[in-house]
């Protein structure tokens, strides 16, 4: 119990300082892309704000990776465009917290282990993609709306400031940490870039030319819909893909924060931690969310560590929306653009694209199909999902090839087929064309000494081959059979030779039959 309610480790040597200067960065960084997501869903840019908050201080208190930031998504805005057409506002914080439900359940039943599935390769899409994704986003800050109400490149002056302030940006977050590790690159862009503008007056795009960030704590508020079965008709599917984007997507950052501190985080806690958070949202009027990769890497690459520096995020962009919202709306859009930039080109995996040749080819392809997919759908959950199946093909099929069959007669006349390799249903078909039933002599054995009967189709091929050699009139001996798969065995009872002190103890992953 004293595990369980530790929430956080004393022991751990936290560096406050770089906590809070590192968190109030995350909270800056946080402002537009809250915006920007609520309105792709159709929102009031509060509702993404009071996710944010939502999401980012349950999470950082409860989560299982510390220094992870989790707020208002794309991946979930998108999912949420057409329920909010539909049915409106009501029904999305319906959602959020059946889809919260969902989540700790999943976690509860130690789902996010799941997560270990994934490649390697299709991690690299993953966050190739995810990196490509980010800064395209980017570029709507360098257009504006012309005289026709329609979105169009900046030019001359307007484009020159525009990209001289984000180059500024950039180049102090790459040479400030060279200088000096004092306090953060991130932050000290913003502000120096930010003192720049408005101590000159120059006219450029602000937080507060997105929309207004100024609101009140987040209010308590139950879903006004119907409580009956055609609600849940409604929200149940939404709530799902929100559940299952939310969870992928969280677990990925998870993953890949624990490769760059070169810690342990716990996919489960974090499944419950979202889960519990998106579930809150929703009943404080925040639209949901996951983990963000972009705000996670500012964070740990300002040198947070600890779960200090979520919350001063969470409780610093609190602060802003009740009280700081004039002071943060003059903040130019130029310096966060140029720290999103940076952010992308630290999250792309440039070591990838040193993988092309040295890579085998199924992995490369499944690399790059995942970051077509992730790029081009912003479907994050599905680019990953397709990764995963093609991995699992490919895996079966190499796999399939290496089964074979080693041949000889005794002295006695009796012929041994020793078996090498998994028998599953990629190598049933290679399997079959081992045996010439026909031509075999009277006494034949099957040795499985050095194969595994994988799954049911392996056993389904067992009972053929059985079949076939009884219908033939000669006696067949399996050898090295698992006890389970002499269980499942139809046509084999009398011919199966049990060697106990031999035969494999493994278990075949057919249990719920």
């Amino acid at each position: 119990m004293k595990q369980y309610f530790k929430l956080f480790d004393l022991t751990q040597k936290v560096d406050y300082k770089t906590e809070v200067l590192s968190g109030l960065t995350v909270a800056l960084a946080l402002i537009p892309e809250a915006v920007a997501f609520s309105l792709i869903a159709g929102l009031s840019p509060l509702t993404g704000l009071y996710a944010a908050f939502m999401m980012g201080l349950v999470t950082s208190i409860l989560g299982g990776r510390p220094g992870m930031i989790s707020g208002a998504t794309g991946a979930i805005a998108v999912v949420l465009v057409s329920l909010v057409k539909a049915h409106g506002v009501e029904y999305v914080f319906a959602t959020v917290i059946l889809a919260g439900g969902i989540q700790m359940l999943a976690g509860v039943l130690k789902l996010g282990k799941f997560i270990r599935l994934v490649p390697h390769s299709v991690m690299f899409g993953f966050v190739n993609g995810l990196a490509i994704v980010i800064f395209l986003s980017q570029m709507d800050q360098f257009k504006v709306i012309n005289a026709a109400g329609a979105l169009e490149w900046m030019s001359g002056s307007t484009l020159y400031l525009m990209l001289g302030l984000v180059f500024i940006t950039m180049l102090i977050i790459w040479g400030l940490p060279k200088l000096t590790k004092v306090v953060p690159a991130s932050l000290t862009a913003i502000l120096v870039v930010s003192g720049i503008v408005i101590g000159f007056g120059i006219e450029t795009r602000t937080v507060g030319d997105i929309a207004s960030i100024q609101g009140s704590f987040p209010p308590f508020h139950i879903p006004a819909i119907p409580f009956n079965l055609e609600s849940i008709q409604i929200i149940f599917p939404y709530a799902l893909i929100v559940a299952g984007v939310g969870l992928i997507e969280s677990l990925l950052t998870l993953n890949l924060i624990d490769e760059i501190t070169e810690t342990r985080g716990r996919g489960n806690k974090e499944c419950v931690a979202q889960g519990a958070a998106n579930m809150l949202s929703g009943l404080f009027s925040g639209m949901g969310g996951c983990a963000m990769i972009g705000q996670s890497l500012i964070n740990i690459s300002s040198g947070a560590r600890a779960r200090l520096s979520g919350i001063v995020a969470s409780v610093m962009l609190l602060f802003f929306i009740m009280f700081g919202a004039s002071l943060i709306e003059q903040l130019p859009m130029a310096a966060l653009t140029g720290l999103m930039i940076m952010v992308a080109i630290g999250t792309f995996e440039w070591a990838s694209m040193r993988s092309f040749g040295k890579m085998p080819v199924s992995d490369v392809l499944v690399m790059v199909l995942v970051t077509l997919v992730t790029v081009f759908l912003h479907n994050l959950a599905l680019a990953v999902l397709i990764g995963v199946i093609i991995s699992a093909l490919v895996f079966a099929w190499e796999n399939a090839k290496r089964i074979r069959a080693r041949k000889h007669i005794d002295e006695h006349g009796v012929k041994h087929y020793e078996i090498y390799g998994p028998l599953f249903f990629g190598s049933v078909a290679t399997f079959n064309e081992k045996f010439d039933v026909l031509n075999d002599p009277n006494e034949v054995i099957i040795d499985f000494a050095e194969s595994r009967v994988a799954d049911m189709s392996g056993i389904e091929a067992l009972n053929k081959i059985t079949e076939r050699y009884r219908k033939a009139g000669k006696t067949l001996h399996l050898k090295h059979l698992s006890d389970d798969c002499r269980v499942l065995l139809k046509n084999a009872e009398k011919v199966i030779d049990v060697n106990i002190i031999e035969d494999p103890k493994y278990r075949l992953a057919v249990d719920s039959l």
